[in-house]
């Protein structure tokens, strides 16, 4: 595939951030949209990289970066799970309106193709089977996985209408270096935080919470494998296939970084499903792709990064 002009909306935060500079290292030329708070977080200075500040709410900042773009990519997120129940108009509104209004100007400046970043951690609610493959019923349990299930079907419904072509990834719980440390989002970012500082780790439940963790190095290769795929299918979880319970979790840390951790238990929360494990096999087959970090790999990894970038991270959202 010939590198044409990508954007990426949330280029400088977590899973943004890795994409701009994998796609920059394979000579695409890339404008990053960052939201003007964190405009300065991890932006690479790549010749061939050019940043916009903008808010993903202003129509005219969205439609200006659009335009000239071959292929956009959708990370802008402004809520989590949790926080998405407790008001789920604003919910609505920062994300579901805004993308809206983006498959707009993706269709008058003739975007080639558009790749969002779906969450197979929520979309698809309780699992009635081990493995979730994408063809497994869609029950989210929190306005977040509502929204982003209801864009996946807008993007359908403007490809009927304009041909506007695209790619869901619906992705399993990320981590990696520059995720998020703070709030109700990333177990794994803010476990090892508390385990750097030295503070207690709260755990929800009784720990046997389910999630498959698929690191972000990872993950951003299977966005640069969505541009050039061909494939019938629109829909690809991108997860390990495999999954760890936080009680594992925790054990796993423990053994990284050397240190025991002190447990808080709290009761459950009604947003967390059970168990959560994506079947990986449609993108292994149509994209070429597969999760290749082991977890304890890129739990050192992640370690590292927390270690040396304390201080730096403190409380940064978890899309920019």
């Amino acid at each position: 595939m010939t590198p044409g002009r990508c954007l990426v909306l949330g280029g400088s935060g977590f899973m943004g951030s890795h994409v701009v500079e994998l796609l920059a290292s394979r000579g695409w030329e890339v404008r990053g949209f960052s939201q003007s708070q964190s405009a300065n977080r991890w932006q690479t200075a790549a010749s061939n990289v050019t940043w916009v500040t903008g808010d993903f709410r202003d129509r005219k900042a969205v439609a200006d970066a659009v335009e000239g773009c071959d292929y956009v990519y959708h990370l802008v997120g402004a809520t989590n799970p949790a926080s998405s129940n407790r008001d789920v108009i604003f919910d609505t509104e920062t994300n579901l309106i805004p993308t809206l209004r983006l498959l707009e100007a993706c269709v008058r400046a003739k975007v080639r193709r558009i790749v969002f970043s779906s969450s197979g951690g929520t979309v698809y609610g309780a699992a009635n089977r081990g493995l979730i493959s994408e063809e497994h019923s869609t029950e989210p349990r929190s306005s977040y996985g509502i929204v982003k299930l209801a864009t996946e079907k807008y993007l359908e419904l403007f490809h009927h209408l304009h041909g506007l072509d695209y790619t869901v990834l619906r992705v399993a719980n990320c981590y990696g270096p520059r995720l998020p440390v703070a709030g109700e989002q990333g177990v794994v970012g803010s476990f090892l935080d508390r385990l750097n500082r030295g503070e207690p780790i709260e755990i929800w439940g009784d720990g046997a919470v389910t999630r498959d963790y698929v690191y972000v190095g990872d993950v951003a290769q299977a966005f640069l494998a969505a541009l050039d795929q061909r494939s019938p299918f629109k829909i690809f979880n991108v997860g390990t296939g495999m999954g760890t319970s936080l009680l594992e979790l925790l054990a796993l840390m423990e053994r990284v970084t050397g240190r025991r951790a002190a447990v808080v238990k709290k009761p459950g929360r009604p947003v967390d499903v059970p168990v959560n494990i994506l079947d990986p096999a449609r993108a292994r087959q149509f994209l070429s792709w597969q999760a290749g970090t082991p977890l304890e790999a890129g739990l050192l990894h992640t370690w590292n990064w927390v270690r040396a970038a304390r201080g730096v991270v403190a409380r940064a959202p978890s899309h920019a």
